[in-house]
């Protein structure tokens, strides 16, 4: 089913979350257990991200470098299969821009299409560990925008190959990304908003946010996407906190503000458990303030943790 029909029959918030898959060489059983932990409360879909390549450089006699591509976690379209297959579950891979041509792209989508997946949420992606700008492939897409046009217009039963014969289009539901607090690389939200737009007009028909700690960010974020003439169904993502650590970490790699007073609740914890209590405590705040106010889905990063989510979700459905 689409997210979109999820949403529009749901007589209350719904539930999902997103897998991290296993690292390459790991089997299927962390995501069964992450999935049977969180199968009592019903999730309406799964997402299932995506992590692009890395490179590595071994030294060659002679002193000569010879570039080596590695790919440190398996594909989505596997992972969606099983996890659809297993528990009947409906699955939102990740499309990203970073690694990919735009003919590998096709060939994933009509792949997904193949084995009955409905959803995808659509990414630009993030750059190269060590390299601090985004590199679109050559021969693939640099902007989110443009993967959002290639899935619409697969939709439509157009394909790379103009001369293809008796091709079927798609029918994929496409989710893009939000970012209450910006994009890092925005100038300013109003530019990102118009972005988004852009993207909505193209065929999104979902937004799901970036992680946020602040509420009234999301809330504000909503009312200036409507402002903006944005209607579609916009899903908060929330993240706990469960190390002190992240109180840096996350900012810096995913951009977000964090309230003083979950600053102040995390270091004036005085050990692991406490910090974790404190993170899991501010996330039911957030996720029972925000279901209160109707919103369509409560969405969580797992980050391959079930346990956090869980105590979260028996707390607020």
């Amino acid at each position: 089913m689409k997210i979109t029909q999820h949403i529009s029959e749901a007589k209350e918030t719904l539930f999902s979350f997103e897998l991290l898959p296993p690292l390459k060489g790991e089997n299927i059983q962390q995501i069964h257990g992450t999935v049977e932990q969180l199968l009592e409360f019903n999730p309406a879909f799964v997402d299932v991200t995506y992590h692009r390549e890395e490179y590595l450089y071994r030294e060659m006699t002679g002193g000569l470098l010879k570039k080596r591509t590695v790919r440190k976690r398996p594909g989505t379209v596997g992972i969606c299969a099983a996890i659809s297959h297993k528990y009947n579950l409906d699955t939102v891979p990740h499309i990203i821009c970073g690694g990919f041509s735009k003919e590998e792209t096709e060939n994933a989508l009509i792949d997904l299409d193949f084995v009955g997946v409905e959803n995808v949420l659509v990414l630009r992606g993030d750059p190269i560990r060590g390299e601090g700008r985004f590199k679109g492939e050559a021969d693939g897409h640099s902007y989110a925008i443009d993967l959002v046009n290639q899935v619409a217009d697969m939709n439509r039963g157009k394909y790379l190959d103009s001369e293809l014969k008796n091709s079927n289009a798609t029918d994929f539901c496409i989710g893009v990304a939000g970012y209450p607090e910006k994009h890092f690389e925005a100038p300013n939200l109003s530019s990102d908003l118009r972005w988004l737009k852009r993207k909505v007009e193209d065929g999104a028909e979902y937004i799901i946010t970036q992680m946020f700690f602040d509420n009234q960010a999301y809330f504000d974020f909503v009312s200036k996407c409507r402002e903006h003439g944005i209607e579609i169904p916009i899903i908060p993502g929330l993240k706990p906190l469960t190390t002190k650590r992240q109180l840096t970490s996350l900012p810096q790699n995913f951009h977000v503000n964090m309230p003083d007073e979950l600053v102040r609740m995390v270091e004036n914890a005085t050990s692991k458990e406490a910090v974790k209590e404190a993170g899991v405590a501010w996330c039911i705040r957030q996720a029972k303030e925000l279901k209160a106010a109707n919103v369509p889905v409560l969405h969580f990063y797992t980050m391959g943790k079930a346990n956090p989510t869980a105590e979260i979700a028996r707390a607020v459905f």
